[in-house]
């Protein structure tokens, strides 16, 4: 893919992807006022597609001119598209609708816990759901494809970030490929100087503004290493740098800013590569897993004991 591609077109009147999944990775990049519309959409669509445009901009404190120019921001013909598509997303949804929507909602200070159990189980498996529902396959081949062909493999993520960074790390080397995790940002600045032609630098944000991490796709990509970014954001500054992107679906709130939900969406993404990049090297891949699997059998507190016996 060229430098700069981001993979499939949107189109949303088309795709599959539900509207409120693409309004939350696109909602930084929306102007305040297009912001506000659509955070509309996002509490109330049955509201929204049931509204004329004059009475979804007086909602929302601003002009019919503003809702059009958001329609088309986040890849709408026009606003008439946006409300047809709302309202089959809706009738699709119909029977768990209800229900779905007092779960989904954010987590209150009046919450008790069986509420909060329930919010954040509801959050955390739809985060899941929805990751796999938008994930660009197509994309997904070609990050494989390059890590298959990587002479190194540096991955950076700083914060909770760097717990996945250390995931994609291990299941990578254990199946013999090259590869090194960097959460401390000097490092990672310095691990990134030696990449070049042939490498792959992956950058871990959600919210792909992350600086550190930015910087060091920076840096890789000057140096000619192909760059993939993981983020929950398609418009966010660390995408921009990446040769190919792969998003995530998950939602922070109030209580839940690096939210396991986040950590699970980028995790999926994590496995989809893993194993794409095992089926690509299938033969060396069963090789290296028995070889790491009986390094470490011995170390297993019942295996121990029976060796040691006489």
């Amino acid at each position: 893919m060229a430098r700069g591609s981001k993979g499939r077109a949107a189109d949303p009147e088309r795709d599959a992807v539900p509207t409120t999944v693409r309004l939350r990775a696109l909602m930084p990049s929306l102007a305040p006022a297009e912001q506000r519309v659509a955070q509309r959409v996002l509490d109330d669509p049955k509201s929204v597609a049931a509204s004329t445009i004059s009475e979804l901009a007086t909602a929302c404190g601003t002009s019919e001119t503003t809702v059009i120019r958001f329609c088309r921001a986040v890849g709408f013909t026009g606003y008439p598209a946006l409300r047809l598509t709302l309202a089959t997303e809706l009738g699709r949804a119909q029977g768990g609708f209800a229900a779905a929507r007092s779960v989904s909602s954010d987590i209150g200070p009046g919450d008790d816990l069986d509420q909060v159990v329930e919010k954040i189980a509801f959050a955390d498996a739809r985060a899941v759901e929805e990751t796999a529902e938008q994930l660009d396959v197509q994309a997904l081949h070609r990050v494989i494809d390059a890590l298959v062909a990587a002479r190194r493999i540096d991955i950076y993520g700083v914060g909770a970030n760097a717990f996945v960074a250390l995931d994609f790390q291990q299941k990578l080397h254990r199946i013999g490929q090259v590869a090194f995790a960097w959460a401390d940002p000097h490092i990672a600045l310095t691990s990134a100087a030696l990449l070049g032609t042939g490498d792959v630098a992956v950058g871990i944000s959600h919210s792909g503004a992350t600086q550190d991490t930015i910087d060091a796709i920076a840096h890789a990509r000057e140096l000619g290493a192909t760059t993939v970014a993981l983020t929950n954001f398609p418009r966010s500054p660390l995408a921009t740098l990446a040769d190919h992107v792969l998003t995530t679906a998950a939602r922070e709130t109030t209580f839940r800013s690096g939210a396991t939900a986040s950590r699970l969406a980028q995790l999926t993404v994590v496995d989809c590569i893993f194993v794409g990049v095992a089926q690509r090297t299938y033969d060396e891949t069963q090789a290296a897993l028995q070889a790491t699997h009986d390094a470490v059998q011995g170390r297993r507190v019942g295996n121990h004991r029976r060796q040691d016996r006489p």
